[in-house]
């Protein structure tokens, strides 16, 4: 299946979060495109860095704003249509789960309305960019997106979990009342240059441990599994959803399956650390397996992961080193 560009040349497309890891790539690919991009950034975890490379770029306008507080009136940037509204803005990470829970829900629920009414406005397709994270700890594997998730919603995960299924219920409650054009892509583990060195996920924990030969913490036993993506891949993945017509949910990741402990030494590995592998307490509610069914990708968009992981993780490893260089 071949899906062509919906979106290039004179289309305006609203990216939130777009300072952070995954939507700053989104970014740069759209206007690779042609695509005029206006991000919308609170720099809670997003950094200036990944998007000054567009400073001057006249496709591209950055504007430091909360979303949660509604898009900033009388902006000059937000005055015209968009024609695409990319919802992509959360904190993201474990330790962001226990430092910044209200601004995680406060996102996933009122800046999803924001975003989601002014899509009704501007007629725009709506992508909300949703996570494996909606999965839980599940008890199906690998998860097909009519799996409907192990979540506990009282743990110190659930404001991330919570926030992005109330987002999907919300999504598909716009899409069936008031008819918009919506998708939902479903991230699985994503990995790559941009991940900030602390931000307590593990492939940029364990990176930066080997770089300086410290033990590499893996939690629990490391038997752990997860699916890990290149940036790269995803944002394909992303944009051939957001061309398409499909409402989603749609997962978005590889099959590349990894235990924590395989992960760890490969990384080891890679780098050619001196590191070891140590372990410590593993946290409340880790997801025991997570690798996602891409069947639907593959079947209604085309989507077909191509960068091995240890290519991947070697470049990754390479913008690591230049950063602590």
């Amino acid at each position: 299946m071949l899906i062509a560009p919906r979106f290039g040349d004179g289309h305006r497309i609203l990216v939130s979060g777009g300072a952070g890891f995954v939507p700053s790539h989104v970014v740069d690919a759209l206007i690779g495109r042609g695509c005029a991009v206006v991000a919308v950034d609170n720099f809670v975890t997003g950094a200036d860095e990944n998007v000054a490379h567009l400073a001057g770029n006249p496709l591209f306008t950055l504007i430091k704003h909360d979303l949660s507080d509604g898009l900033p009136a009388h902006h000059p940037a937000l005055a015209g249509r968009f024609d695409a509204i990319m919802h992509m803005a959360s904190p993201a990470s474990p330790t962001d789960f226990a430092a910044l829970p209200i601004e995680i829900l406060r996102v996933g629920s009122l800046g999803t309305f924001h975003l989601l009414d002014r899509a009704v406005s501007d007629q725009a397709r709506f992508l909300l960019a949703s996570t494996s994270e909606a999965y839980g700890d599940p008890l199906v594997h690998p998860q097909p997106e009519t799996y409907w998730g192990n979540v506990n919603p009282v743990g110190v995960r659930s404001v991330y979990d919570e926030a992005k299924r109330f987002a999907e219920a919300t999504t598909m409650a716009y899409h069936r009342a008031r008819g918009l054009d919506t998708a939902i892509v479903r991230i699985f583990n994503t990995y790559g240059p941009r991940m900030k060195p602390d931000d307590g996920r593990a492939i940029p924990t364990f990176i930066s441990q080997a770089l300086r030969d410290q033990p590499l913490t893996v939690h629990g036993t490391g038997a752990q599994t997860r699916a890990i993506c290149y940036v790269e891949d995803l944002v394909r993945g992303i944009l051939l959803l957001l061309d398409s017509t499909e409402p989603g949910p749609v997962n978005c990741g590889t099959e590349h399956e990894l235990s924590m402990r395989e992960l760890a030494e490969k990384i080891v590995a890679l780098a050619g650390s001196r590191s070891e592998v140590s372990f410590t307490e593993r946290g409340a509610d880790d997801p025991e397996m997570r690798r996602p069914d891409l069947t639907l990708a593959r079947t209604r968009l085309g989507y077909q992961p191509t960068i091995d992981p240890d290519d991947g993780l070697r470049r990754t490893i390479e913008h690591f080193r230049g950063q602590l260089a």
